[in-house]
């Protein structure tokens, strides 16, 4: 599909607010006007007016919309022009319109604070045409996030620890992870050189004064490790960082089939107080079509092992929108983590990543999927709530089915709050292990600078003398703010 851009330079946002309504179609973008051989296409201009004009087989019309006294003005108006005339072409109804961002709480709390309540609800309804539904999740979602946010301080800081080693690759995955069964020779190798890394770390905040909020193992699928990996990575966190004052210590413990009672014991003993895992579904059917190894009960099994540990928290994620999974079965899923008494569920929309395996198959999904996920996430939000569960945090993802959302629930004083600071990037992260990115939060202006670590295990081993190396940006930053 072509889209020609003439005389402004909002490209980025224009092909977005396209892409919501054709999340499939690869566009071509002309600078210009289309000419009498241009049969279908879309065109936004700037001129003495703001115009979104399109021919699309039978269906040709354009808006137009005054032009503003500033450029992010004229920005907004026209991809809301476009909006309005996709909208009208295809006649689909997009929950979240045209909000792109990963973050509309974020959004919605920064409008809020500078503008007023009022102003905020106006904006996202009326301008950025967000459905009212949605719009009443992500302020009852901002009104739990913020009591977390308000408790982090100016010194705060996370630890992010990465295990990228999985049992098996799911269709759906993005992540950088690598199947156990083919680096099995790289896993005690990784885990000798990650502690040396954490180590590092600690001599770090130490030297800054810097104070633990939080410590997320995750992956990967952390339980990969076996029992004594696990002791020997627990214990480096327990012996370098300052741990008794750390209100969250996460482990993901993803998939029900690499959890046994001795690896929960050890992650236990060690202070861990929080552990994600993860069915996506309790449908065999849907389990074995998404290439996850593990059954319904081996889920059962693992939430059994976990309850006789007695973890404070207990989180497990669903997954909205699988191929084979209906209304019904899903239904069934949700209702089986509530009965097993899980603390925190977090509901995923599917996301076809590109990097994905259903990428490569070339699944896509429709307006029926949309319909089918749309009733999914409407019963969780009802059922979730009248159990007790309280919406703390939210985001949103590229690709996804039907462009709905993610959200994490949680009974009252379960909130996960390493999730809520690092999707409003409240304080600074930091992240060791291969494909960790540190994120440093300057806590006087709010800039984020990042420092990348390789993304592959073998990466990260054969280089580690340059990850040590990055660690100066770290000493600079905070040498800094001084």
């Amino acid at each position: 599909m072509k889209i020609f851009i003439d005389n402004h330079k909002f490209r980025y946002e224009v092909e977005n607010v396209a892409q919501l309504f054709f999340p499939y179609e690869k566009f071509e973008i002309i600078e210009g006007t289309p000419d009498s051989a241009d049969k279908s296409y879309i065109c936004t201009s700037v001129a003495d007016e703001l115009k979104a004009s399109a021919v699309l087989e039978d269906f040709s019309e354009e808006m137009t919309a005054p032009k503003a006294s500033d450029s992010k003005t004229d920005e907004t108006m026209l991809c809301r022009l476009l909006y309005d005339l996709l909208n009208k072409y295809t006649g689909i109804d997009i929950p979240w319109g045209m909000i792109t961002g990963v973050r509309p709480v974020k959004y919605l709390r920064s409008l809020i604070s500078r503008y007023g309540r009022e102003y905020a609800e106006d904006h996202f309804l009326s301008v950025y045409r967000v459905q009212r539904e949605k719009l009443e999740l992500a302020l009852t979602t901002e009104k739990y996030e913020r009591e977390i946010l308000n408790s982090s301080k100016e010194k705060s800081f996370s630890l992010y620890v990465s295990i990228p080693f999985c049992p098996t690759r799911c269709s759906y995955c993005s992540f950088v992870s690598q199947a156990v069964s083919k680096t099995k020779h790289l896993v005690e190798p990784y885990l000798d050189l990650l502690c040396k890394e954490l180590e590092l770390t600690a001599e770090l905040v130490d030297d800054f004064g810097l104070e633990l909020e939080s410590v997320y193992i995750g992956g990967g699928t952390p339980t990969t490790l076996s029992a004594p990996q696990l002791d020997k990575l627990t214990e480096t966190i327990n012996r370098c960082f300052d741990m008794p004052r750390c209100r969250e210590f996460t482990v993901e413990a993803g998939r029900p089939d690499t959890v046994t009672a001795e690896k929960l014991r050890v992650l236990k003993n060690a202070g861990v107080n929080r552990i994600s895992i993860n069915p996506q579904t309790f449908s065999d059917t849907v389990l074995e079509s998404i290439g996850r190894k593990h059954t319904t009960a081996n889920t059962m099994k693992a939430f059994e092992l976990a309850q006789a540990e007695r973890f404070f928290t207990v989180n497990s994620d669903l997954i909205a929108g699988l191929p084979k999974d209906t209304v019904e079965s899903f239904k069934h899923s949700l209702n089986s983590l509530i009965q097993l008494g899980t603390e925190n569920i977090t509901v995923h929309t599917l996301a076809i990543k590109r990097s994905a395996d259903y990428t490569e198959q070339g699944l896509v999904t429709d307006a029926e999927d949309a319909e089918r996920v749309g009733e999914m996430l409407r019963f969780a939000q009802n059922r979730l709530t009248e159990s007790g569960y309280v919406p703390y945090y939210l985001y949103r993802q590229s690709r996804m089915v039907g462009n709905f959302e993610n959200v994490g629930w949680a009974k009252p004083g379960h909130e996960g709050i390493y999730n809520v600071f690092i999707m409003d990037e409240t304080h600074t992260i930091l992240a060791c292990g291969a494909g960790a990115v540190t994120k440093l939060k300057n806590p006087h202006s709010g800039e984020l600078k990042r420092v990348f670590n390789y993304k592959f295990p073998y990466e990260y081993i054969d280089r580690f003398s340059e990850i040590k190396k990055r660690k100066e940006q770290i000493v600079n930053f905070f040498s800094e703010l001084q």
